[in-house]
């Protein structure tokens, strides 16, 4: 029962529960950006380079065997670059979006430390603290 509790405590815990929406909104975040690229960015990509379909590329090793009756009997073996070209990009694209949102919290929390360590401004003094100033010189005089 010990160590259920402290499983409990464990998974309960701020940092865990924070973690666990992370990652949940960052599985989100990665269907939304490989779309993004696949239905977005590639085809005009794939346009300008001859109409070519990114994961429609594959590199053929071993091509399928019929039999008689033109069935498949043994499946082709294939490397999908284009498979391999699309995971990149969305990766690239993902990397950098993340960069953006880090380097933009990292930003706002410079700023947040720069003016709370700036030290306040004493304040102006008061006119009888002036008066008391000028008194203190002439009799120094």
């Amino acid at each position: 029962m010990k160590i259920l509790n402290e499983f409990k405590a464990f998974a309960m815990r701020g940092n865990v529960m924070d973690m666990a929406v992370g990652i949940i909104i960052g599985g989100a975040f990665g269907k939304i950006v490989s779309s993004f690229v696949s239905d977005v960015i590639m085809p005009p990509i794939g346009l300008l380079i001859g109409g070519v379909n990114f994961t429609d590329l594959k590199l053929t090793i071993k091509d399928a065997v019929l039999d008689n009756a033109g069935q498949v009997s043994a499946e082709a073996v294939n490397i999908n670059i284009g498979n391999f070209i699309q995971t990149t990009f969305d990766f690239i694209i993902i990397a950098f979006a993340i960069f953006m949102v880090i380097r933009l919290m990292n930003n706002l929390t410079a700023k947040k430390v720069e003016a709370a360590a700036a030290p306040a401004a004493p304040p102006a003094p008061t006119a009888e603290e002036k008066l008391l100033t000028e008194i203190r010189d002439l009799l120094k005089k």
